[in-house]
């Protein structure tokens, strides 16, 4: 059955606010959820009164990534579901988009960001964090890869060696040391968090957006011309981790609630 009201935009005064609407799941990701980003993006993209973008959380989290939940039925089942079609279909459209979109988009981070919601913020031009705002490269946790842009966006925001070292060992970045390497620009209380984002994309709104366009064309050519392989290539390799015992084993070790046994099969 589908969610009702599983995304929520709004526009004003040049701004366009998506924001993602699973709380009870820390606004995880679901097919339905991701289909519906790549819709709300395509809007923001063709409405000439949307000039800067802020993309959010409802609730205590950003994005807590993919819905593991959702993931676990169909193992339970016996099969092995292709991650690298379900990256290609659902992930990497949204991280493409944000990149090639020319209006500046601000990631109001609160909470958690994890996995592919991790990805999200990173593919995102600036990021506005709440202070309890934590970031967690979490696909080893579970036998996997990172996907969705993380391995080209991530060691290009702070570092090959930082980069590495978070995708490995899983663990949280807090926002200050997030602040302290340069992946976010602003760390404000969480109650002030979603009024800083706004000033702000207000303030890129109304200036010239032409020029603002053209400069993420640049960035992007200088930095980013080769993310679309990467995807690629990020989803060719999830389908191997994907069909791993590993990987079925650290989704039932997580919704079991336990610590897995891997044995790096």
């Amino acid at each position: 059955m589908a969610e009702e009201n599983i995304l929520l935009i709004e526009k004003k005064n040049g701004v366009g606010t998506i924001t993602l609407n699973r709380p009870d799941k820390l606004n995880a990701f679901n097919d339905e959820l991701t289909f519906s980003l790549q819709d709300a993006l395509k809007e923001m993209e063709k409405d000439a009164a949307v000039r800067a973008i802020i993309i959010t959380g409802a609730g205590r989290g950003f994005c807590s990534g993919q819905d593991l939940q959702s993931r676990s039925i169909s193992q339970d089942m016996g099969q092995r579901p292709s991650l690298g079609d379900s990256i290609r279909r659902r992930y990497n459209p949204i991280i493409l988009k944000l990149r090639k979109i020319e209006k500046p988009v601000i990631a109001a981070v609160n909470g958690v960001a994890a996995g592919a919601g991790a990805s999200l913020a990173f593919a995102c031009d600036m990021r506005v964090v709440a202070d309890n705002t934590v970031f967690i490269q979490s696909f080893t946790k579970v036998g996997l890869v990172p996907d969705s842009g993380s391995t080209f966006l991530l060691p290009r925001l702070i570092g090959v060696t930082k980069a590495f070292e978070l995708m490995l060992s899983a663990e949280k970045l807090d926002a200050t040391e997030a602040l302290r390497l340069g992946l976010v620009n602003k760390v404000v209380a969480p109650e002030n968090l979603m009024s800083e984002a706004m000033t702000l994309a207000e303030k890129i709104a109304a200036g010239p957006s032409k020029a603002f366009g053209l400069t993420k064309r640049a960035i992007n050519r200088a930095i980013f011309s080769d993310l679309e392989e990467l995807l690629e290539y990020e989803a060719s390799l999830q389908e191997i981790a994907g069909r791993s015992d590993d990987f079925a084993e650290g989704v039932k070790a997580f919704v079991e609630k336990r610590t897995p046994a891997y044995t790096g099969k």
